[in-house]
């Protein structure tokens, strides 16, 4: 049902009590399935956005829709096929994992043995099996957050919403949700906000970069590395002088240079630091690369713009 819709926000506006904005006219159309990766800094607007989609915030100004349903006007259809795991989601002390998920779903109109199959065996996926019937409040953070996980991969919701869902996680685990989340991509929408850049890269079939409100990017891996001349970077040591015919440099304030050059420009370089025997990294540009190139000409963008106010 969700192969042929799409995820579409026109001029998405949220200002909150006290003049803050965070959503300035975010504005994208994409599939409604695959998983869709929100990345951003502290405060971008990452969980705004996501609660604005997911029908739980008003938006000030702007309209947006899910597989042609309005988020406003078609909220209580759509909260039939959307489930949200919210960064502030908590599960209730007395409670097992198993009764967190199967009260889950009988909440959502499953009927008991059903829902009791179905959470046993969420809670299996996530990893979590020896711990199925241990009170919440015997549970690590990250174990908490396994069993709100395991509440949306039970549900037969269309339309998965995830607000930084791996916070908390060990690296283990961290790569097992990685590998549940890509499952789930297969045949629903996934909504991700994440901190972790490697995490977005890893899963997300789409990408969108959000700084200070705005949307600076959204597209594939390839589509955003499209959006950088040059496909390799090369960082080095600050006071490395290296004669760089093509490409661009820039100063990452973390006592390193980073290169972003062509793939020959690379290899001529790095065969040069190695005769040097100097310390360094060559790879093909990251999401990191790109997050940091892409926020950076956003903070020259304002830089700019104070300045001819100023005047």
């Amino acid at each position: 049902m969700t192969r042929d819709g799409v995820i579409k926000c026109e001029n998405i506006t949220k200002v909150y009590a006290g003049g803050k904005t965070a959503l300035s006219a975010v504005s994208f159309t994409i599939p409604a399935h695959g998983i869709f990766a929100i990345i951003g800094r502290n405060g971008a607007g990452k969980t705004t956005l996501a609660r604005v989609l997911s029908t739980l915030l008003e938006p000030s100004s702007g309209q947006a829709s899910i597989d042609g349903l309005d988020i406003m006007k078609d909220a209580n259809r759509l909260r039939e096929r959307i489930a949200v795991v919210p960064q502030e989601g908590r599960t209730v002390a007395w409670m097992t994992p198993v009764q967190t998920v199967s009260t889950y779903l009988m909440w959502r109109g499953i009927g008991y043995k059903e829902s009791l199959r179905k959470a046993r065996e969420a809670v299996e996926q996530v990893g979590m099996a020896g711990h199925a019937d241990r009170l919440n409040r015997t549970l690590s953070g990250g174990m908490k957050r396994k069993v709100l996980v395991a509440m949306v991969l039970a549900s037969d919701a269309e339309f998965i919403f995830l607000d930084e869902p791996s916070t908390g996680l060990d690296p283990i685990s961290r790569q097992e949700l990685w590998r549940l989340l890509i499952e789930l991509g297969k045949d629903r929408f996934v909504l991700l906000t994440t901190h972790y850049l490697e995490e977005a890269e890893r899963v997300a079939d789409r990408i969108g970069i959000l700084d200070d409100g705005k949307l600076v990017a959204i597209g594939s891996m390839e589509e955003l590395r499209s959006r950088l001349r040059h496909g390799y970077s090369l960082k080095v040591p600050e006071g490395a002088n290296l004669p760089v015919k093509e490409g661009e440099t820039i100063a990452l304030g973390n006592g390193q240079v980073q290169v972003l050059t062509t793939r020959d420009e690379a290899l001529s370089l790095s065969k040069m630091l190695i005769e040097a025997k100097a310390q360094f990294s060559v790879n093909p540009v990251t999401l990191d690369d790109i997050f940091t190139y892409m926020v950076g000409a956003m903070d020259a963008e304002v830089a700019e713009a104070k300045e001819v106010e100023e005047e």
